[in-house]
């Protein structure tokens, strides 16, 4: 079984890295098992953000989101990651997310170079 690629957006590898450890380390394992096909426990639709995104809940002393696409065949697209400071998702990160999925969906209309 080949693992599905994952392919972060804008900076979003870079927020997770941020992340402290342990939610960094959840992050990196429910990301994995999303690659292997799994669904997981702590998941929700983020209808806002667009069709198909999904929000990764990490739970540690503080609270991080990560949005992500798994619907598309060759790839896990990860649009946006953060640390939640309130109940309701800020907008800003709503319109971060939005912003993101709009680029994937651009770059997938795009004719691939060969190798």
């Amino acid at each position: 079984m080949s693992l599905k690629p994952v392919i972060w957006v804008g900076s979003s590898l870079d927020d997770v890295r941020a992340f402290p450890d342990v939610a960094r380390q959840r992050a990196g394992y429910n990301l994995h098992l999303v690659q292997l096909g799994l669904e997981l426990a702590d998941v929700k639709p983020m209808t806002s953000v667009g069709p198909g995104v999904l929000e990764l809940r990490i739970r540690t002393e503080r609270a991080h989101r990560v949005f992500y696409v798994a619907r598309f065949a060759e790839a896990i697209y990860v649009l946006h990651a953060f640390e939640k400071k309130s109940r309701k998702t800020a907008k800003s990160d709503i319109a971060r997310g939005q912003a993101r999925l709009r680029e994937v969906l651009v770059m997938r209309r795009l004719p691939r170079r060969k190798a």
